[in-house]
């Protein structure tokens, strides 16, 4: 549970802004449980710019060819000091910091042949150009046949654990699947010392025979591409979290990426600022699906200047309990707009979410067994806090249609795009 700079500030964040952020995170979020700051892409770039990247970008690198801050945008990292000042400052607020990092090695490096750290090799002679990323110009591959690849790793890993960095996003690892990269990377981590968070993206295309590979190299791995502020992209991760979900636990985490809500297109890849596009019934939904699939959540959303009606969905105790503590979390129910998950909690609870995927409002009537509920109890809304009425169904045909008498139904109005977010105990 965190904020990431990508959907606000795309590849130009910088370290006061990234500050801010995590000043508002302490003082507003720390107590509900968020507590990761993370530092998009593009952070050794001095010309990083809205809406893309540069080719033959001037990155910052060391003398053995890694990447280094900007030391304009972030200027404690001057005078070599890198991240390790503003990890610092993070720590002291009482949070995590993490940075996002790109499968390879940089062309820069490769084409100024810069050593590697504790080899003989230098960066050409590791480099493979045959398998690049297909969307961003900074990188080339690597040829894992050669040993100093694994050390350029190594090196990059022992100098994040230096800065006192706990949470990575690799990128470019998973479409398509850079199997040797993983293998690479989780490896560099076990020997930096230091316990790292590895998240791998983009999770495009991903399949779930990845499963055993994905729990035994990384925490936290995407389950899709970018996802923005539109209600198809939110509605396509219904399918994905369906197969997914039941995977999710201590062995790993599917994530079905940021919450990209409050304001956010500031200075990023897509879109000009803006309050997030959902409806204030979307975003319930989004996060409803993120919590009951238990996917990690990352804020997307420039915090000081969101909505307030926003950030109180982050602050909804009751809710983000589910996530931490509800298990066996599954898609039960799938016909017309109408999606059921169930969940058990910890504590003798059970969870449920009803979803309306249409685009008129509905009035669910649901069979308390089809979402695992006993026939009696308190039921209520997590969102809302309202209690809801388990009712004996007595009447064939009446309001509670599809509902067989001597049932218990539970009836509520969902809107357009809306959920319910419900406990029973």
């Amino acid at each position: 549970m965190g904020w990431n700079s990508w959907d606000c500030y795309g590849t130009t964040v910088t370290e006061a802004e990234v500050l801010a952020n995590a000043e508002f995170m302490a003082e507003h979020l720390l107590r509900y449980g968020w507590d990761m700051v993370v530092v998009d892409i593009d952070w050794a770039d001095p010309t990083a710019r809205s809406h893309g990247y540069n080719a033959d970008a001037p990155l910052h690198l060391d003398a053995w060819g890694r990447l280094v801050p900007d030391p304009e945008r972030f200027p404690s990292s001057a005078g070599g000091a890198g991240f390790g000042p503003l990890a610092a400052r993070i720590h002291e607020l009482g949070l995590r910091f993490g940075i996002h990092t790109m499968r390879g090695i940089p062309r820069r490096a490769v084409a100024e042949n810069l050593p590697i750290l504790g080899t003989d090799a230098g960066a050409a002679d590791v480099a493979d150009a045959t398998n690049v990323c297909e969307w961003n110009p900074d990188m080339l591959g690597f040829d894992h046949e050669h040993p100093a690849a694994q050390s350029y790793y190594d090196s990059t890993l022992a100098l994040y654990a230096e800065w006192g960095v706990d949470f990575i996003k690799a990128d470019d690892m998973l479409w398509p699947y850079q199997a040797a990269d993983i293998e690479a990377y989780a490896t560099a981590i076990d020997r930096s010392g230091r316990d790292i968070v590895l998240s791998l993206s983009p999770g495009r295309d991903l399949s779930l025979e990845r499963l055993e590979h994905l729990r035994g190299h990384a925490d936290m791995w995407r389950i899709c591409d970018d996802l923005w502020d539109s209600w198809d992209d939110v509605a396509a991760n219904f399918a994905r979290f369906a197969r997914w979900a039941p995977s999710a636990g201590e062995q790993g985490w599917p994530d079905g990426d940021m919450l990209p809500l409050g304001r956010i297109g500031i200075r990023a890849e897509r879109g000009e600022p803006r309050d997030d596009r959902l409806t204030p019934d979307e975003r319930v939904s989004l996060m409803t699906l993120w919590i009951i699939a238990r996917s990690p959540l990352m804020i997307g959303g420039d915090l000081p200047t969101s909505d307030p009606a926003t950030v109180a969905l982050f602050q909804n105790a009751d809710a983000l309990e589910v996530l931490r503590a509800s298990s066996r979390n599954r898609e039960v129910f799938r016909e017309g707009n109408l999606v059921l998950w169930a969940a058990d909690g910890a504590d003798g609870e059970w969870y449920a979410a009803a979803f309306n995927l249409g685009d008129e409002a509905t009035d669910a009537v649901l069979d308390a067994a089809n979402i695992g509920f006993p026939a009696s109890g308190a039921v209520a809304e997590l969102w809302t806090g309202r209690a809801l009425a388990l009712e004996p169904v007595t009447v064939q045909g009446d309001a509670a249609r599809g509902v067989a008498p001597g049932s218990v139904a539970l009836r509520m109005a969902l809107p357009p795009h809306g959920a319910a977010l419900l406990r029973h105990r």
